[in-house]
């Protein structure tokens, strides 16, 4: 198989995973969250680069951990993938579900529930790009059976055959992540002009929040009905 070839169904596995239902679900809201920042054209950008970079880092240690334990013990880098699928993706809706509370204001600092202050709230709301670094580590630690088949299967298989441990999982994670990077190239231009037709970027930052933590609970949601209690969805 040539370079070239490997290279492009590398980045083809990424775009793949990120049109599956599972992964979907997760760019929706990634887009939701980097979006909040409407009319920061600059805050956008540089959301969406870091929550490529997050996902792209993830996939790369994580297939060069797999792809050394693998030379010396198949079983143990099953055990890892197993580990993944099971316990992630079931991590996964419970944290979606605190942060949209967060975002809408449903959680406060009290007596019973301080989650580390009350500036937790502020900076989930309002905080910078790092958040989006930290998700796209979260998402693509995140597996369900379409995109493990993939990464685990399909992207590992192509990367023992080539002796790519850096450059395959690289162009994969990257494709994850297009989605998310195509849409806030979009709202970084764009809301420049929705904020000049409303007239009122304050109130339309408030809506979009509001919009982002609504949207992170249904996914949530969605995780924990499908994952956790195995309901069977349509989605």
């Amino acid at each position: 198989m040539s370079a070239w070839l490997a290279l492009g169904l590398a980045l083809w596995f990424g775009v793949l995973t990120s049109i599956s239902p599972c992964p979907l679900a997760t760019n929706i809201a990634a887009i939701s969250f980097i979006g909040r920042r409407v009319g920061q054209t600059r805050q956008v950008l540089l959301s969406g680069l870091l929550y490529t970079l997050g996902r792209t880092i993830a996939y790369v240690v994580l297939g060069v951990v797999l792809l050394m334990v693998l030379k010396h013990n198949e079983g143990a880098g099953s055990t890892i993938s197993r580990f993944l699928q099971q316990y992630m993706i079931q991590i996964l809706g419970p944290v979606l579900i605190i942060v949209g509370m967060l975002l809408l204001g449903l959680l406060s600092y009290s007596k019973s529930l301080t989650l580390a202050g009350s500036g937790v709230q502020q900076k989930v709301a309002t905080g910078g790009a790092g958040w989006a670094f930290l998700l796209g580590i979260l998402f693509a630690l995140s597996f369900c059976p379409i995109s493990a088949g993939l990464f685990f299967g399909s992207l590992l298989g192509l990367s023992r055959q080539t002796d790519s441990l850096v450059g395959l999982p690289t162009l994969f994670g990257i494709g994850t992540a297009l989605p998310v990077l195509f849409f806030a190239l979009l709202i970084a231009f764009g809301s420049q002009y929705v904020g000049k037709a409303f007239n009122r970027l304050t109130q339309i930052e408030r809506w979009v929040r509001t919009v982002t933590g609504v949207l992170f609970i249904l996914v949530g949601l969605y995780y924990c009905l499908k994952y956790v209690y195995g309901m069977s969805l349509a989605i």
